[in-house]
């Protein structure tokens, strides 16, 4: 069987791997019913979703002609560590600076990890989420999450 598009087989791979891997994980946990999920419910489907769909992934990747055969690129290493140090700032920041402060850090630091920087759109996009998941996850869901820094004592 020949391999048709790197790409697609190499990310079909990915996906069904993680999703076998969650669903696996899953089942140390109690499922509940459907009126009543338990806490294994959740990513058990989830990581079944995602397997079928890596499944699919792989099998258009074995099927379909694709020019050149889609090779895969090399490694864009500054995307990759610029994300996960912004995702590191997050969860370091986030209890001593709150969500106020950590999320336009994040929000700043991670905008860096692409070709095109605009600070107009970086400082919409600050407003935007940290506004938003305000609303969502203190408001809405109603999380004890930390808002404000902790010097300022709010």
């Amino acid at each position: 069987m020949k391999i048709k598009s790197q790409r697609d087989f190499w990310s079909g791979m990915l996906f069904l791997a993680v999703g076998l891997g969650f669903a696996w994980g899953a089942t140390e946990y109690s499922f509940g019913t459907s009126a009543q999920p338990g806490p294994g419910y959740f990513p058990f489907g989830l990581g079944v979703l995602l397997a079928l769909m890596g499944a699919l992934v792989l099998f258009k990747a074995l099927t379909l002609e694709s020019e050149g055969g889609d090779p895969i690129g090399p490694i864009a290493w500054r995307p990759l560590l610029v994300i996960i140090a912004a995702i590191t700032l997050f969860a370091v920041a986030l209890p001593r600076l709150g969500l106020i402060c950590t999320l336009p850090l994040t929000i700043i630091l991670a905008s860096l990890a692409g070709q095109e920087f605009r600070l107009r759109d970086v400082l919409l996009s600050c407003v935007v989420l940290t506004a938003g998941s305000w609303a969502l996850f203190i408001l809405g869901l109603k999380l004890t999450l930390p808002v404000w820094p902790v010097f300022l004592n709010i």
